[in-house]
C-alpha cells in the first residue's frame, strides 16, 4: 500500500500533535486512530513529562482500540504517527492486534538527528525498527517532506532542554 493523500491528512496532524506535545514540555510525538473507513476515532500526543514516562501516544491509543473497538475492527484500523514506535508501543500494537502504521520518521532517523545534536537517548532500552519488535503489522515510513518537519521539532527540543 501506498501512502496517498488521505495518510498524509492524519500525518500531517501527527506533526501537529507533536508540537503540541512540545509546547506543553512533553517530547514531540502525536499519533491518530483511524478506523477501516477512514474515520478518526482518537488522537493523543507525548505527555511523558506531564503524566509520566510510559506516556506514549501509541500506547494510549492502544489502550482505547482495546478497550473501545472489537478484535475485527482493531485490524482494520492504522495508527499514525509522527515517529517510528518504540518497542514499548510496537509491543503493544501488536499485542492489541491493531493493524497498519504509517509514520513520518524512523526511528534510525532519530538515532541520526540525535547523534548530529550530540544527545545521547535518555532512554535504557535498545532503539528497534517496529518490524523487530512486532514483525506481522504492516508499517509504511518513512515520509520524506514532512520527516523534516519532525526534526525540527526535534531539534527545538533538544535547545530548549
Amino acid at each position: 500500500m501506498m501512502i496517498n493523500e488521505q495518510d498524509m491528512i492524519h500525518l500531517r496532524r501527527c506533526v501537529e500533535l507533536a508540537a503540541e506535545a512540545l509546547d506543553a514540555g512533553d517530547a514531540p510525538f502525536g499519533s491518530v486512530l483511524v478506523d477501516g473507513d477512514g474515520k478518526v476515532l482518537r488522537e493523543d500526543r507525548n505527555r511523558i513529562n506531564s503524566v509520566e514516562a510510559t506516556y506514549h501516544p501509541e500506547v494510549a491509543l492502544v489502550r482505547w482500540a482495546a478497550e473501545n473497538m472489537s478484535e475485527e475492527t482493531r485490524a482494520k484500523a492504522t495508527v499514525y504517527t509522527s515517529g517510528e514506535h518504540c518497542a514499548m508501543c510496537s509491543a503493544a500494537h501488536g499485542l492489541a492486534g491493531l493493524g497498519r502504521i504509517v509514520y513520518v520518521s524512523s526511528a534510525k532517523q532519530l538515532g541520526e538527528w540525535m547523534a548530529e545534536m550530540g544527545v545521547e537517548s535518555p532512554l535504557a532500552i535498545n532503539s528497534l525498527s517496529i518490524q523487530q519488535v512486532a514483525p506481522n503489522v504492516r508499517v509504511e515510513g518513512p515520509v520524506k517532506g514532512l520527516d523534516e518537519e519532525v526534526k525540527a521539532l526535534q531539534e527545538r527540543a533538544h535547545q530548549q532542554g
